[in-house]
């Protein structure tokens, strides 16, 4: 049975994927920075990046979820699927998501915050106007 309203089910789980796609970042920075790369520093400035909007975007959804009295955990996987449990309003409703899925869902909040790094700045169109 459905507990979850739509928009507590979209908050919820962008940010657990938000989550997975900041783990991935920060393992990819660490890669980078151990690896044999010749030049480094502009990857390393645009994981950064994606790092910082990631962090802010959820902190943000932390707040809207606190105050929805909103939690997710993940409480089980195996090589197909991954189980979360979504808690609201007192009530618990278990998710299935497919393993590929996942991925994709994360692949997707990358490419957003890659876009979101690469934008130039306010400060930059504001010197070379």
């Amino acid at each position: 049975m459905r507990y979850l309203k739509e928009e507590e089910l979209e908050l919820a789980s962008r940010y657990l994927f938000l989550s997975m796609a900041l783990v991935v970042v920060q393992q990819d920075r660490n890669h980078i920075e151990k690896g044999r790369f010749k030049i480094k520093e502009h990857y390393l400035e645009l994981l950064g990046k994606m790092e910082y909007e990631a962090r802010v975007e959820r902190k943000e959804l932390r707040k809207k979820m606190d105050r929805q009295k909103l939690q997710v955990m993940q409480v089980g996987k195996n090589d197909s699927f991954t189980s979360f449990l979504f808690l609201a309003h007192g009530y618990e409703e278990k998710r299935n998501y497919f393993n590929p899925a996942i991925r994709k869902k994360v692949e997707n909040i990358l490419f957003e915050l890659m876009q979101k790094a690469l934008r130039p700045s306010p400060q930059y169109k504001e010197k070379n106007a």
